[in-house]
């Protein structure tokens, strides 16, 4: 196919944007008074090359259907976010990270190349080398710069499910930078949970986990059962007092502390994907998600900070996940991942009291040159986002006149 083909314009009664499987956690999937194109809809397998691992096929397909159909033919993704209920088209449109980043860099990495459908009909085949200007502005672009249709996507051979290393408590913050430092070399995987509740002695404990992929499997992981919340509690269960209790459980339980442990790999890699429509338990009001990225050395000096102001408030998160992102540049004009460390957390929506915890949040990660994750916000000021994303007005140029989106409008009032 030519670099450039043309197709019949999309039909447009208002704003479109693209709509994948709805996983991303604010508004930039979201177009109130627009029109959502149903992206999930392409969701065909095209080509898949076994002895190069290539795979081409159209942006709605899952990385779950992906894993399923390929993990036993021995193929992986070679990045994957902590989900696999997201399109293709998604984890390109926010350029996706995972617990691999230090190795694989973002999910734009390996793709090879992708078609991209304007609104006045205009095709182009986007790669690295190949309008590069549009391939680093529809990366991480939020789905604004047109329909990605399909993509041609490089995956890593595996020789079996399982993911082998160990989990190990860390008492502070001190003890977790050692510990990235010391696993980047050798594991491929590594990520750690943080008690985001504790105080004083205890602050910025957690449990550090690490591994890499190993032949074979372990047995019974392939009968892995999902659950499914019922209901949404009238009021949410999640509070400060049960956040003390499961952080505290979760430290002292004897898997916090093990060696030579062996995981298959959808639990290590979607820990959650186990249990659907695990939302409904932070109630009716929902939730907040805020994850931040922090370069280094400030990182040392305002995470601290950053659990001392979420301690006090009483509004800890049973989900803290702490990462050291590697150093390899991410190829979106608006990719979030970049060197540093990056903090994610979960927080029940209690109204005025949630959103000023999140401005201070959003004030030390300003501060120290940190950037909040599009794909997870519902709420910072246009200001902020500015400030995180230097070349947003770069990439404005780059918006389908047919595209928009709330996160977009919101951000910068256009």
């Amino acid at each position: 196919m030519p670099l450039v083909s043309r197709f019949d314009p999309l039909p447009q009664a208002a704003p479109m944007l693209p709509y994948g499987n709805g996983r991303s956690y604010g508004d930039v999937c979201q177009n109130a008074d627009g029109a959502l194109l149903r992206a999930r809809a392409l969701d065909r397998f095209i080509s898949f090359d076994d002895a190069t691992g290539i795979l081409e096929c159209e942006a709605g397909v899952l990385l779950s259907e992906i894993n399923e159909e390929f993990v036993p033919r021995g193929w992986l993704p070679h990045v994957t976010p902590g989900t696999a209920f997201v399109t293709l088209g998604g984890a390109i449109a926010n350029d996706v990270h995972g617990k691999n980043h230090h190795r694989a860099g973002t999910f734009a990495h390996h793709v090879l190349d992708f078609e991209l459908l304007r609104s006045d009909g205009e095709l182009l085949q986007c790669s690295p080398t190949r309008h590069q200007d549009w391939f680093t502005a529809t990366v991480g672009g939020l789905g604004l710069t047109g329909l990605i249709r399909r993509v041609r996507l490089q995956l890593r051979r595996i020789r079996g499910r399982a993911i082998a290393g160990d989990s190990t408590r860390f008492r502070d913050l001190d003890e977790f930078f050692a510990l990235a430092a010391a696993s980047d070399a050798d594991y491929e995987y590594t990520v750690a949970w943080l008690d985001c509740a504790s105080r004083d002695a205890r602050l910025g404990r957690g449990v550090f986990m690490r591994g890499n992929h190993v032949p074979g499997n372990v047995p019974g992981a392939t009968a892995r059962r999902q659950w499914r919340l019922p209901l949404t509690p009238p009021v949410s269960p999640i509070n400060g007092f049960t956040v003390r209790a499961f952080n505290e459980l979760y430290f002292r339980r004897g898997a916090a502390q093990s060696r030579s442990v062996r995981w298959d790999y959808q639990p290590f890699l979607y820990p959650l994907d186990s249990i659907l429509e695990w939302n409904r338990m932070y109630g009716p009001r929902g939730f907040f998600q805020y994850q931040c990225v922090l370069p280094e050395p400030a990182a040392h000096t305002v995470l601290p900070g950053m659990l001392r102001a979420i301690a006090t408030s009483g509004q800890g998160s049973f989900l803290t996940v702490l990462k050291k992102f590697g150093d390899r540049p991410s190829l979106g004009m608006l990719s979030f991942a970049r060197p540093g460390v990056t903090l994610a957390l979960d927080f029940p929506n209690r109204g005025a009291a949630t959103l000023r915890l999140l401005d201070a949040l959003d004030t030390m990660t300003r501060d120290a040159g940190g950037a909040v994750y599009p794909a997870k916000d519902a709420r910072m000021a246009p200001a902020a986002f500015q400030q995180y994303f230097p070349a947003w007005q770069q990439f404005a140029r780059y918006i389908d006149p047919g595209f928009s989106s709330s996160f977009w409008r919101r951000v910068t009032g256009s």
